[in-house]
């Protein structure tokens, strides 16, 4: 099930909602949570809720040795033990075929393994429970003395699937304590809905005219068409993965949750380090804390450090070699930025240091995006007219013309510039307590893009969100 879809939209969530509301007593609604939350899961792969409540189930009994132990052997123990068998479970489901695989063509041998697909957000449930243990190791919480609370923690629909990585410290508090409020459900109602209409309104229709381009056979396709492309690529794989987090976060906060920010508008930042501080800070923050900072940070062996949690961070992605191609091309930018090029970019007019990092992003989207190392080299051949091939051609004006305002919009959407706007309203109508921008305007917009989100989800197939594959 996904959030976009017109059973979650009209069915699923107003039941789980109304159901949510009509109970009063807390420990009734965190097992509301539980129960819709694992439905959820099920309506697309109900054999892997096994899965989902054997990873919850040991690492629940791992994080209790480990407080119960401390300062013994047994807790060290239990920490590698919980983090190897996380790492097994996410290897065995994600890597093992590629292993297989690139291990069979190296040596010219045929070794089988039995294989599944993957798990809808093993990815993120795994990272979820690693942090979860690893905090209760650092004694930055305390294990959670409930299964069935931290089976809330993991299972939650909100961020269940494709995050953000919600870390359990966060949200500790708020398994028993959370308030519910008028405020905090409107503004979840408010905050899903802009994530609703960057993913139907925006980055669907974005897929649909980038796939005219990218992926197909690319001998005729012109440098301006190559632009096109990646351009609507780019701005897809945002509004996607940004809608979603919107949406996750909203729903977190109709039920009395509140979760990090995911995005900061990335895409406007000034150098690549900028860029992945703003893009999906949840999973940057992950490496950053757990992986980058115990192997040294800054400290020590920091180049080491870097290619490591770069290579993890392209693997993360996917079991192809693209992905982690994708993450070295950042590890190289943030070597030389780090070396000397943020030195150049400080002293540079802002507009130039944007654009360079905007062009890198666009360029880290093409290995991102091909499976084939070969064709992303083909395309960026084209992108920066090192192969043969004509400026514009008729298909890609025709494309351009036809798609302005969605451009225009998704471009803007990527900004801070809506947000602006609506501040300097509700800024201007400050003097009537509740302002023109917070009782006509902003629910006006969310009732116009709600019926078009539904209008357009009418006539839509099944499109998932791009990181459900993650």
């Amino acid at each position: 099930m996904v959030f976009s879809s017109l059973f979650f939209l009209c069915v699923f969530l107003p039941i789980t909602l109304g159901l949510y509301y009509v109970i009063k007593n807390r420990t009734y609604r965190n097992w509301i949570l539980i129960i819709t939350s694992l439905f959820f899961y099920a309506w697309g792969e109900p054999v892997w809720i096994s899965l989902l409540i054997i990873s919850t189930l040991f690492n629940y009994y791992f994080a209790l040795v480990i407080e119960r132990n401390r300062g013994s052997w047994k807790e060290k123990a239990s920490l590698t033990a919980a983090i190897a068998l996380n790492i097994i479970i996410l290897g065995y489901f994600k890597y093992s075929g590629f292993i297989v695989d690139n291990l069979n063509s190296l040596l010219g041998t045929s070794f089988e393994i039995l294989r599944f697909g993957l798990p809808v957000g093993i990815s993120f449930y795994t990272f979820k429970t690693i942090s979860y243990v690893v905090d209760v190791y650092r004694r930055d919480v305390k294990a959670q003395p409930s299964f069935f609370k931290l089976l809330l923690y993991v299972s939650m629909f909100h961020q269940l699937v494709a995050g953000p990585i919600v870390r359990y410290k966060d949200i500790d508090d708020a398994i028993d304590n959370r308030v519910e409020s008028f405020e905090g459900f409107n503004y979840g109602v408010s905050r899903f809905i802009v994530g609703l209409g960057k993913k139907v309104l925006l980055a669907n229709t974005a897929s649909n005219v980038a796939s005219m381009v990218m992926g197909n056979n690319y001998s005729r396709l012109s440098v301006a068409g190559a632009w096109l492309g990646i351009l609507l690529l780019s701005l897809q794989i945002y509004l996607d993965f940004s809608g979603y987090s919107d949406m996750a976060i909203g729903l977190g906060a109709m039920f009395g949750f509140k979760y990090k920010e995911n995005f900061d508008y990335p895409y406007i930042s000034k150098s690549v380090t900028e860029f992945w501080r703003r893009w999906h800070i949840s999973l940057s923050s992950f490496f950053r804390d757990y992986v980058y900072i115990p192997l040294g940070g800054n400290r020590k062996y920091q180049m080491r450090n870097l290619f490591i949690v770069w290579f993890l961070t392209g693997l993360w992605h996917g079991a192809s070699w693209n992905f982690v191609l994708w993450g070295m091309y950042y590890f190289l930018l943030l070597v030389l930025e780090k070396t000397f090029f943020l030195k150049v970019l400080d002293r540079i007019p802002a507009v130039f240091s944007r654009i360079y990092s905007l062009l890198a992003v666009l360029v880290g989207w093409v290995f991102f995006f091909h499976t084939d190392i070969g064709q992303a080299l083909t395309y960026l051949g084209i992108m920066f007219g090192i192969n043969t091939r004509p400026i514009s051609s008729p298909e890609v004006s025709i494309h351009f013309l036809n798609n302005a305002v969605l451009i225009i919009v998704s471009v803007l959407a990527c900004t801070p510039a809506a947000s602006w706007i609506y501040r300097k309203i509700k800024n201007r109508n400050k003097e009537n307590e509740a302002g023109i921008a917070e009782t006509l305007i902003r629910p006006a917009i969310n009732i116009f893009i709600l019926i078009l989100s539904i209008i357009f989800l009418v006539g839509q197939s099944y499109s998932p969100f791009l990181y459900f594959k993650f």
